[in-house]
């Protein structure tokens, strides 16, 4: 029986290490996933800045901000948060910056949004990947991790 035991401990070991090995591609793999929403959706407001704009102040009901303000900060938070997201910089920053921007936007269009619960879905979903990469170490690709092994 102490065989088996240590048989599984061994194989658990191994299949353990190659885990930590891929930990940074999945990282990677999810910075990149949740990043192409936030960007494609930066890219979508600044292309049509006249809708943008119309929605901000008619459909999207951002608390303390103007609309006109909400929507600059929305979309170059998309855009920028997204960018340094991908490349790993200031990464857990950029991960609650854009976790931020998922609440507001279900908090601004929920009335639109609870109507549908594929788009409910959605937003819980990178909600949830933005929140791992906040309380996750893995970083070794990173912009971040480069950076620390070289001057610290």
């Amino acid at each position: 029986m102490m065989s088996i035991a240590k048989n599984v401990q061994q194989l658990w070991g191994l299949v353990s290490a190659l885990l930590d090995k891929l930990a940074p591609i999945a990282d990677l793999a999810a910075r990149i996933y949740v990043a192409r929403v936030f960007f494609l959706s930066g890219l979508n407001k600044i292309q049509d800045w006249d809708t943008t704009m119309y929605l901000f102040s008619e459909e999207y009901q951002v608390p303390l901000l103007s609309p006109q303000l909400a929507a600059v900060m929305g979309t170059g938070g998309e855009l920028v948060l997204s960018v340094m997201l991908v490349i790993g910089l200031f990464t857990r920053f950029s991960a609650s910056g854009l976790f931020v921007l998922n609440i507001v936007a279900v908090v601004s269009y929920y009335s639109a949004l609870s109507n549908s619960a594929v788009a409910i879905h959605d937003h819980i979903e990178w909600g949830i990947i933005l929140g791992l990469l906040l309380v996750t170490s893995v970083r070794q690709l990173t912009f971040d991790h480069l950076v620390i092994r070289r001057f610290c």
